[in-house]
């Protein structure tokens, strides 16, 4: 019966193992784009694009809602030209200049990946990515066996893990 459980525990160990060694680079991105998703709501790593677009003429505040976003209230009108948080738009011309705060290519991308939902293909990912987390989590404690120092040393550090993660949720 021990050498089974010697097995199970090994065979554990090396998809562990490789499995991390794999899962690396992809590790790296998430925890990369969750650091920078923290600052979503600042400018943070982001640069200004104007973007001119030609809309129809005579659009109300209502309607440049969904075009200027979270930035769609006027601030002033001056004449036929209305400025909005994010841009202003000409109501007699139609021309509408809009301002966004943007994450260079790259960390753009890695944040889109970091938010896939079942609308985008990279779900997938995102759900073998948490398979695999919760299998590193599960294979964590079969790595040794509970007779060794090292796993009841591992013990008092779960047992940390999940109060400082329970008190960090009720903060």
């Amino acid at each position: 019966m021990s050498k089974r459980k010697n097995t199970v525990s090994l065979q554990v160990r090396i998809i562990h193992r490789y499995l991390g060694y794999f899962l690396a680079g992809i590790m790296f991105v998430y925890a990369l784009s969750g650091i920078i998703m923290i600052f979503r709501d600042t400018d943070f790593l982001k640069t200004e694009v104007i973007t001119e677009k030609k809309l129809a003429p005579n659009l109300t505040a209502r309607d440049l809602a969904p075009i200027f976003k979270k930035g769609a209230k006027v601030i002033k009108q001056e004449g036929a030209v209305l400025y909005l948080r994010n841009g202003n738009y000409n109501q007699t011309t139609g021309l509408a200049n809009i301002k966004k705060m943007q994450l260079p290519f790259v960390l753009d991308k890695m944040e889109k990946l970091h938010k896939a939902n079942t609308n985008s293909p990279l779900y997938f990912l995102n759900i073998f990515f948490g398979v695999a987390l919760l299998f590193f989590v599960f294979s964590a404690f079969w790595m040794y066996t509970p007779k060794m120092p090292v796993f009841k040393k591992g013990m008092y550090f779960a047992a940390g893990g999940i109060v400082l993660t329970i008190i960090l949720l009720f903060v």
